[in-house]
């Protein structure tokens, strides 16, 4: 027989009001599967991944009641401590040979349980210097900001990288990766408090956004699209590189500024999460430089709703983490 566990799940979608849809209670446990393996989730962190899922994006009726959450970290089978690399079907692993990729809750049910099944190549192991709260930030966000940084961007220890919308997730990633690899990061934001955090946390300076620069930067980290698009174009060198994982903002900019990218030569590169062995190299270098993930808020499961409504309101500089 299938137990019973406590979850934080999708029950309706409602693109409006996306919280509407959200309820907290009693969800089967997950039933076991060649080539998976069921995780204790000790920790697992809030993305906007999971506020679009209430809103449909990725996330069809059809699929609901849906567990959410992306990322986890917690305890297998055999008792080791694990970290969960999000993106199922990138390998073959687990499913069949065609299944396109896709990240965890779009297909699959999620973290924000008691236990996670996952195939058992999406597991790697924790490393002792992260707590499984740290370990827990890195699979989505960090992961997404690894990959546009040291994949997408191309950047050099001395470069120059303005990071737009500190605070959130991604950028906050953004930052203090950036900083530890010696690279020399600016950052914008609309809020104070948040643009004298950031420089906490090792950006050279931060700007309001739209705010001329002391100088052009090699590569622009972009995730708030179209309010800070046309900043972001202007902000490049000749032949710089913008990477954009997200719009929160929305995605389509006033001016797509199309003849400054060809005139200057700049490239525009998309990114979206990253793979395995990205993530493996994310965990390898915060364990050996001391790197933490930045933690706004740590909640217990059953007050899940609570760091939704953080995010969705914007109220937040770095992850939610839920407990189990």
């Amino acid at each position: 027989m299938v137990g019973i566990m406590f979850a934080a799940y999708a029950a309706r979608i409602d693109r409006d009001q996306p919280l509407n849809g959200l309820e907290l209670g009693e969800r089967p446990e997950p039933e076991t599967r060649p080539g998976w393996s069921t995780v204790t989730v000790k920790a697992a962190s809030l993305n906007h991944h999971d506020l679009w899922s209430l809103r449909g994006v990725g996330l069809g009726e059809e699929s609901l009641p849906m567990i959410l959450g992306c990322d986890a970290a917690g305890i297998d089978e055999d008792g080791n401590e694990v970290v969960l690399h999000s993106v199922i079907g990138q390998s073959g692993h687990g499913v069949g040979p065609r299944e396109p990729r896709s990240i965890l809750t779009e297909r699959y049910q999620g973290t924000f349980a008691e236990k996670v099944a996952v195939p058992t190549w999406n597991l790697l192991p924790k490393p002792k210097e992260l707590s499984f709260e740290e370990a827990a930030c890195l699979p989505t966000a960090w992961l997404t900001a690894y990959r546009m940084l040291f994949t997408n961007a191309g950047v050099r220890p001395g470069d120059s990288v303005l990071v737009q919308g500190a605070g959130g997730g991604v950028a906050t990633a953004a930052i203090v990766l950036g900083a530890a690899a010696g690279l020399r990061v600016l950052a914008t934001s609309r809020d104070e408090a948040k643009r004298k955090r950031a420089v906490d946390l090792g950006a050279e300076g931060a700007y309001e956004p739209g705010e001329r620069l002391p100088r052009r930067v090699d590569a622009v980290i972009e995730t708030v699209g179209a309010a800070t698009w046309s900043h972001s174009i202007k902000s490049l060198k000749p032949g710089g590189t913008l990477v954009i994982s997200g719009a929160t903002s929305g995605p389509s900019p006033k001016s797509a500024e199309l003849n400054r990218i060809f005139f200057l030569e700049l490239k525009v590169v998309g990114s979206t999460m990253g793979s395995k062995e990205e993530l493996e190299d994310l965990l390898s270098f915060c364990a050996a430089r001391g790197v933490r993930p930045v933690i706004d808020s740590v909640l217990p499961l059953d007050r899940a709703r609570e760091g939704f409504e953080k995010m969705a309101g914007g109220d937040l500089f770095g992850k939610v983490v839920l407990t189990v």
